[in-house]
This record gives structure tokens, C-alpha cells and sequence, in this order.
């Protein structure tokens, strides 16, 4: 869809065009089930991440076929500015696992990320 390749080019006046209209999905998928969040947060594109958790709409534990979640990929990117916006919300899951059963925090540790892994714990 638009939205997500906006978001995961992290185009954000587009990504704002687009949640102005009443017939977008915010919560549309990819072939592989990504959601324009998961997309926003693994590239680490904030201020897009920002305007999609604007919308009342949006599934912020939305996954992917292997488990993955926006919270999920932003640790394992060591995106420290978007882990800090989704733990903001208070419908994040914050020990949601993959199908390896890794958790945001098990990633950000795998991956050396030691100002992601502080704000997970």
C-alpha cells in the first residue's frame, strides 16, 4: 500500500497526507506481514513512528510471520529514539517474543545496544 512504502521509506509529509484520509488502513500488511509501524521502527524513521502512534487505530504488537514486532525490531536495530516512543504507550508489549522466543531485550543485548537495553530494563 502507500502507507507502507511511505513509512518504510520514512516519507513523512506523505505518511501525514495519508493518515488524513478516513479509508486508510494503519494496520495494512505487507506480503510478509509488515505493518507501516514495523517498517517506520526497524529504519529507525521517528518522527514517522510518531504520526503513525497518533492514530487510535494502530496495533502496536502487530507481528510479522516470524514473530516480530515494532518494539521488537527498533531493539534489535538498536533504534534507542523509537524504543523510547513505544514504550510510551501503554498497550506496548514489552516481553512479546519472536518465534525463536527472543524478547526486545534479549535482541538489544545480542546486539551490543547498551542505551536500548537500559530503557528496557
Amino acid at each position: 500500500t502507500p502507507l507502507l512504502y511511505a513509512a518504510k521509506k520514512g516519507h513523512e509529509a506523505i505518511v501525514k497526507l495519508l493518515l488524513a484520509r478516513d479509508d486508510i488502513d494503519v494496520n495494512s500488511k505487507s506480503a510478509s506481514n509488515w505493518t507501516p509501524l514495523l517498517y517506520a521502527a526497524g529504519e529507525g524513521h521517528e518522527a514517522v513512528v510518531k504520526l503513525l502512534l497518533t492514530r487510535d487505530d494502530i496495533n502496536v504488537n502487530s507481528k510479522d510471520y516470524s514473530g516480530l514486532t515494532a518494539l521488537l525490531c527498533a531493539a534489535q536495530e538498536g533504534r534507542e529514539a523509537v524504543v523510547k516512543l513505544l514504550l510510551a504507550r501503554d498497550d506496548i508489549d514489552v516481553n512479546s517474543k519472536d518465534i525463536n522466543y527472543r524478547t526486545p531485550l534479549l535482541c538489544a543485548a545480542q546486539k551490543g545496544h547498551e542505551a536500548v537495553v537500559k530503557l528496557l530494563l
